[in-house]
């Protein structure tokens, strides 16, 4: 069961989230503004923070800094009434995760929370499980019963990368970017060859595969 932080000045706001989240089996603790919430992250422990942007004493941006700045990793779903780029933009910039508009749909809210619980166990347990099929982040190796694979740097991040997001598309622009670097010398062919070495490393394996979906990039699938 997950312990969501629901933080928000108003009320029935939180009265309603509160009966969503419970309905969904999760254990629910309110906030009305980022001060109560810090101190109530100091007496519990919490999964995932759902963040109004505009409150009193502390806003939602001031509290996703100041929670980035204590090296937090916490997920933060930033909630807000204001719906131009910037003001998304200026909720990424403090560290959010994801972003919604009020009116919230509670189908799509509870939706992207799954989400990123998913995303972040993926990411503190350094290893994803798919059926049979391991990949440990730590020894760089793809394995199952009475088979391992230890995966050059790049190839394994690439892979760990696709499967973190299974049906996700991704360009050859975007792995190139988070796997090599922005300032990489390597053209996006680069992804090209790893992608074919993967597959050569497991054909045969029908846990997943590596889709490539024409003009636009690749994407993980699972069978399992």
């Amino acid at each position: 069961m997950f312990h969501i932080l629901v933080v928000d000045d108003d009320k029935n706001t939180r009265r309603l989230m509160r009966a969503v989240l419970e309905a969904d089996g999760c254990t629910v603790t309110t906030a009305e503004d980022g001060i109560a919430a810090l101190a109530a992250m100091d007496r519990e422990h919490i999964d995932l923070v759902v963040l109004d942007v505009m409150m009193p004493n502390m806003d939602g941006y001031a509290f996703c800094s100041a929670l980035r700045a204590a090296q937090s990793d916490l997920p933060v779903l930033m909630v807000s009434a204001k719906q131009l780029p910037e003001d998304r933009k200026k909720g990424f910039l403090a560290g959010t995760d994801d972003f919604m508009t009020k009116p919230v749909d509670t189908e799509e809210m509870l939706l992207r929370i799954r989400a990123l619980l998913r995303r972040a166990r993926i990411v503190s347990e350094r290893r994803i499980q798919l059926g049979d099929v391991t990949l440990d982040y730590d020894s760089l190796t793809v394995s199952r019963p009475g088979e391992t694979v230890t995966l050059p740097q790049k190839e394994f991040l690439l892979l760990y990368k696709l499967l973190s997001y299974p049906g996700k598309i991704f360009t050859r622009i975007q792995l190139m970017d988070e796997i090599w670097g922005a300032e990489s010398d390597s053209g996006w062919e680069t992804v090209t060859v790893h992608i074919g070495r993967l597959r050569r490393h497991f054909e045969g394996w029908g846990e997943f595969e590596i889709v490539s979906v024409r003009g636009l990039g690749y994407k993980a699938v699972k069978n399992v």
